[in-house]
């Protein structure tokens, strides 16, 4: 009965478990032999033969033949009356090789070396799964959703490995149930507590990139090399792309007839706005790209201080600043500048400097207008309240507030 249930433990797992023969057998010999060291103080005198594919194995010892009255160790000793009654042709000094059987080694040893066995193939499996996904790392899996957690998901990969895709590396607008088919790339692999703990993300600048590759075979084939990614999940990317071939047009390539090879990225990225931008060392032409769709008017730059100030016509400030003042923000983030941007100065007898109402408008409603762009009167009356509302951090009472004393100025 110990025996059959040994045999059901092989074919376990060399049906279930993705472990290679060479080492499936070595790891099986190593088990056989440590319980045969903890029996018989020694396994130099046993031969293991075990058939994985059948999942049965058998155990031959060799004892050398001493008379009856000469045995010293059992184990590698037979008397010369038992040895006959396997050959009557044995003499003494020859080697008899019998078979040993699972049974005779005990109930207790035979649990011991399953739980063992059994132990031994999990930990090779760990490593083997530990091993696999660290050599992955950056790239894309794909996976089925098996369980949703408040604070992560859990993911079983063709093989039936468990992923684990944390709140804080899913996009926000992410939404997923237990069965739905999910792809992410891998950003982390660690043992903790003995076990592989395989972590995906799917906000990751490095998904994009791989999301970009399977898209465009041109940035596959290196025709097309990405320098350089940021995003706000979810909201906006900036993708700085660049071409060493003059017959191809990198953002064209990105973007595809009628953005069929961006839709796809955008509807993985749950509609993330995506500016394809075209790499360039000139470091003005780059700065006035990468505030896209907004139209630059002139840029003075200061490369110790790494800042740069960005004059524009006053119907693009709101453009190059963005909702939420995110395309000004990553704009930033890929040129490595700190970008300022001011309101092209356009004579004007009647418009007068937001800083002239500082004694009746308190400092810092000031500097929030100011940062949206909107540094002079008229400018902060061209907006709505609505606009003002959605633009700054300032209460829609405080905004009415700024909007009737600049408008009494006027009207002195």
């Amino acid at each position: 009965m110990e025996n059959i249930n040994l045999i059901d433990t092989f074919s376990e797992f060399k049906e279930l478990k993705n472990i290679d023969r060479e080492t499936m057998m070595r790891v099986i010999e190593d088990v056989f032999k440590g319980t045969l060291k903890k029996l018989f103080e020694t396994d130099e005198n046993f031969d293991i033969i075990i058939n994985i594919d059948k999942g049965d194995f058998e155990i031959w010892r060799n004892r050398v033949i001493v008379e009856d009255n000469e045995v010293t160790d059992p184990n590698m000793q037979i008397k010369l009356s038992e040895a006959k009654k396997i050959d009557e042709d044995f003499e003494v000094g020859e080697e008899v090789t019998d078979e040993v059987k699972l049974i005779d080694f005990g109930r207790r040893a035979i649990l011991a070396l399953r739980q063992n066995l059994t132990s031994r193939i999990l930990d090779l499996e760990k490593d083997n799964i530990y091993s696999k996904y660290k050599d992955r790392i950056g790239e894309i899996v794909t996976g089925e959703v098996y369980q949703v957690w408040k604070k992560e998901i859990l993911i079983l990969d063709d093989e039936g490995n468990e992923l684990i895709l944390p709140k804080t590396e899913q996009i926000p607008s992410d939404y997923f149930r237990k069965g739905d088919s999910l792809r992410a790339v891998v950003i982390k692999v660690d043992m903790r507590n003995n076990n592989p703990l395989i972590v995906l993300s799917r906000t990751s600048p490095v998904f994009l990139e791989r999301l970009f590759e399977l898209e465009v075979p041109e940035i596959f084939d290196g025709l097309i090399t990405i320098k350089k990614i940021v995003r706000v999940p979810g909201e906006r990317a900036k993708v700085a792309v660049e071409s060493y071939d003059e017959r191809i047009d990198p953002v064209g390539a990105c973007v595809g007839m009628k953005g069929s090879r961006i839709h796809g990225i955008v509807r993985e990225l749950r509609n993330e706005n995506i500016d394809v931008i075209n790499f360039t060392s000139n470091l003005q032409l780059f700065i006035s790209r990468s505030l896209s769709p907004a139209k630059i008017s002139s840029i003075k730059i200061n490369e110790t201080a790494k800042t740069a100030e960005v004059f524009l016509q006053p119907d693009q400030v709101s453009l190059a600043i963005g909702k939420g003042g995110l395309n000004i923000k990553l704009a930033g983030q890929l040129t490595g500048y700190e970008i300022d941007v001011y309101r092209e100065v356009i004579e004007d007898d009647e418009d007068v400097d937001i800083e002239e109402f500082a004694d009746e408008i308190e400092s810092w409603v000031i500097d929030e207008f100011k940062a949206i762009g909107c540094d002079t009167a008229k400018s902060v009356l061209e907006l709505s309240v609505s606009d003002l509302v959605k633009r700054t951090d300032l209460e829609e009472e405080t905004i009415k507030d700024v909007i009737r004393i600049i408008k009494a100025e006027f009207e002195q």
